[in-house]
């Protein structure tokens, strides 16, 4: 067992009662002290991942726009997606990215949703029961038909659905208000945002931040200022706010995340595929800056597996830095467990550690790949699959067990998304025409 990254415990096991673990020790001694218990066994059990930036609804669109660069991948493909779904086809698309993250490990999601429909993605997580940080897209500039939104309206849409999800399913799911990006929101857009999150305890801020270099052109081409520097002038900088990405950032915006304590979620594999970047982790790292992971969506990474995105954060900034010494497996684990939790704002959450929150998955390791097993931590990070996941477990409540979802009809969700015939096409016209 794996409690967190500096405790491996050889037989270890734990003990859940209700939402939280009552005890971590030896298999042996616990079996004795809770003889009554039912019992699931696990070949490794370590606390449930969190995925710190996502993109649940985009998961129809797996495949649709491989080899493209940021923008154009963005403008001529994923909102012209985006735009064209209805409010049945939007929940199915929640449904089936919530259930890939609970198949693969992934028990907790920082979620950016999309313009319209939100309300169906909450529902969803509700239903599987992952837990969530989520919230409406907000767009108000640069933004094809079906998505671009009157400011005031999206923001009164927003406060909205604070008041009916911030909290909702016992506290399971909170909001993050989540413009898209400087380049398709206004300045009054980005303040009122700031606005809504201090009106609303807990409520945090969740956007994309200089992940291309087209994209911080713009920005500054807009506000005389670089993107860091902008979102810090609007409010959009601060413990309550996640920035995705943060490839391209100069001295002085490193300063800012540092001094603000801001966080920063790494997509490397997003990265790679977009060609984006390499982004300075490390260096963050090295400030006191929190940086967790995330898989960002699957049309652009292709996959919601944290294990992938564990392997390739670690084998990226070797590289980058030549130092194999970089990025070590222990510094990774904790990105993609206590970093996460602490990004998303919820306590007691990345550790299986006892008065913690029962957030559980078990793997098996009687595979090829997992033979012979040295290190399990070692293992976890760099040969471990979201496939090789058998057992989740939310806030105490069993939503995978022996490979098998429980909470939810797993083969109803992929049949449903599997007929949905996206048409694009008119659609992609309306992006081009406000495409940076």
């Amino acid at each position: 067992m794996v409690a967190d990254a500096s405790t491996v415990i050889p037989d270890g096991a734990l003990v859940t009662t209700g939402s939280r673990i009552e005890a971590v020790g030896e298999r042996r001694e616990l079996v004795e002290t809770y003889p009554d218990h039912e019992r699931v066994e696990c070949d490794v059990l370590m606390p449930g991942t969190v995925g710190a930036h996502v993109h649940s609804v985009q998961s129809l669109g797996r495949g649709i726009a491989d080899d493209t660069e940021l923008l154009d991948w963005l403008f001529d493909y994923v909102l012209p997606m985006e735009a064209t779904l209805t409010e049945r086809e939007m929940e199915i698309a929640a449904k089936l990215g919530y259930l890939e993250l609970v198949e693969s490990g992934t028990t907790t999601a920082i979620d950016h949703l999309s313009v319209a429909h939100a309300d169906r993605a909450f529902e969803a997580a509700g239903e599987i029961g992952i837990r969530g940080l989520m919230g409406k897209v907000l767009m108000d500039r640069r933004s094809p038909d079906g998505l671009l939104e009157e400011t005031d309206r999206a923001l009164d849409e927003t406060e909205e659905l604070i008041r009916e999800y911030h909290g909702a399913f016992d506290d399971r799911i909170r909001y993050a208000v989540t413009p898209r990006f400087a380049v398709s929101c206004t300045e009054e857009c980005l303040r009122g945002a700031r606005e809504l999150a201090d009106e609303y305890d807990g409520v945090r801020i969740h956007t994309h931040a200089s992940e291309n270099r087209s994209e911080i052109e713009t920005v500054e081409a807009d506000t005389g200022m670089r993107n860091i520097h902008w979102l810090d002038e609007v409010g959009l900088t601060g413990e309550d706010v996640v920035l995705a990405h943060c490839v391209w950032t100069d001295e002085s915006e490193r300063e800012v995340l540092a001094e603000t304590g801001t966080h920063v979620t790494h997509c490397p594999s997003s990265n790679m595929k977009l060609a984006s970047g390499i982004a300075p982790i490390w260096d963050y790292l090295d400030r006191g800056i929190n940086v967790a992971l995330g898989n960002d969506g699957p049309p652009c990474n292709n996959t919601l597996d944290p294990f992938t995105e564990m392997r390739q954060a670690s084998l990226l900034q070797k590289v980058d830095r030549l130092d194999p010494t970089a990025a070590p497996a222990q510094d990774i684990f904790e990105m993609a467990t206590v970093n996460g939790a602490k990004a998303a704002g919820f306590e007691k959450l990345g550790k299986l550690e006892e008065d913690w929150r029962a957030d559980v998955i078990g793997l098996r390791t009687d595979i090829t790949r997992a033979t012979p097993l040295h290190d399990v931590l070692s293992h976890l990070v760099f040969a471990a699959h979201g496939d090789d996941v058998v057992f989740t477990m939310v806030d105490g409540d069993v939503l995978m067990d022996d490979g098998e979802v429980t909470a939810v009809d797993a083969d109803e969700i992929r049949r449903e998304a599997g007929e949905i015939d996206l048409d694009l096409e008119d659609a992609r016209e309306s992006a081009r025409q406000v495409k940076p």
